[in-house]
């Protein structure tokens, strides 16, 4: 407690020493302005000495005002939300404040220096006298405004920023939590079918599926994995099918440059997966998977030779899933066309920042 009491004084403390010594330089300047040659003798400093008191007067209450006006309206008439009202109540407020201040002291300092009695106040001329503060007061209402401003603007920005940020990750989350439960139900599913066929296959598809489940969990957290990895994934991917279709598959994997070159996770095994749920394959027919790398676009296309029933999905994933989080990460968007024979998409290389 003693600890958190000490720091509050150390900031009044600090804050009151900047508010002095901003408002000693706006008196300094404007004895600059008016007398520089006073500054040239000590008989001229001590001459200009009563009206730099009367400056550094003003120029704190004044200061005082707008800092004050400021801080008020902050939280009744943010900028953001009423901009007009906020610019209109603090050219009032403020306005009235620097008048009526400014004549005080005016009417206190001439007073105090015997230029006239109360029985007989010289009010036009003391108003005249209250155009110097006032004209200063609107200055620092000037630039008081424009900081609050651009103080809210600057914090308005960057909590919609960091607000779409914090979006944007929930989102890209959302879509990569549906690959661990899309991959692993639909691996079961040909387990299922597997076990009724052959024993001997179905152990193997364990054995195959374990190493690349275990891969599909080290990337779950990732935005990003190398092009590499995606390629040694989609390799095991596509001998874990060979398991089930044997010749009746084919594939054909030709990447060249590999270094520096990034994709959202398990992108390759949503297409190489859907490529097998939608086409037919078997030994007089095998479905041949082709991917190959060209500039800075991966390409996967597969031979089309549709089944006779379509097979829906019904978990809804696959193409939009990687189209989404494409759109999170880049301006780049993947292509897909198909052809009268071939089914094609084109995955744009992503890299990392800095790269």
């Amino acid at each position: 407690m003693l600890h958190k009491n000490l720091y509050s004084s150390d900031r009044i403390f600090s804050s009151l020493w900047r508010f002095v010594l901003l408002n000693f330089s706006i008196a300094l300047f404007l004895m600059l302005l008016f007398c520089p040659n006073c500054f040239t003798s000590i008989e001229g400093l001590k001459n200009i000495f009563p009206d730099f008191l009367f400056s550094f007067l003003v120029s704190s209450t004044l200061s005082f005002g707008g800092y004050w006006t400021d801080t008020l309206l902050d939280s009744r008439l943010p900028w953001v939300k009423y901009p007009m009202a906020r610019l209109l109540v603090t050219g009032v407020a403020y306005s009235f404040y620097c008048f009526f201040f400014s004549f005080i002291i005016v009417f206190i300092v001439v007073y105090l220096k015997g230029q006239f009695e109360l029985s007989n106040i010289p009010w036009k001329a003391l108003l005249q006298y209250t155009k110097t503060p006032i004209i200063i007061g609107l200055s620092f209402m000037a630039f008081f405004t424009a900081r609050s401003w651009l103080y809210e603007w600057r914090n308005a920005a960057i909590e919609a920023e960091q607000l779409k940020s914090e979006q944007i990750a929930s989102q890209y989350q959302s879509l990569k939590d549906q690959l661990n439960p899309h991959f692993l139900f639909n691996s079961l599913n040909v387990l299922s079918n597997l076990v009724y066929e052959s024993a001997d296959k179905s152990a193997e598809f364990i054995q195959q599926l374990s190493k690349i489940y275990r891969y599909v969990l080290e990337v779950q957290q990732e935005e990003l994995v190398g092009l590499d990895k995606e390629i040694g994934f989609a390799e095991n991917y596509l001998n874990l099918q060979k398991i089930r279709f044997e010749g009746s598959l084919e594939y054909f994997i030709d990447v060249h440059q590999l270094k520096g070159h990034y994709l959202p996770p398990l992108s390759l095994q949503l297409l190489l997966e859907n490529a097998i749920k939608h086409n037919i394959a078997s030994l007089e027919k095998p479905l041949k998977i082709m991917i190959e790398q060209t500039d800075n676009n991966l390409i996967v296309r597969n031979i089309l030779q549709p089944k006779l029933t379509k097979e829906y999905s019904k978990t809804g994933i696959g193409l939009p899933n990687i189209q989404k989080r494409y759109a999170l990460l880049s301006d780049h968007i993947p292509k897909i066309k198909e052809t009268e024979k071939e089914f094609i998409v084109e995955l744009p290389l992503l890299k990392l920042n800095g790269a």
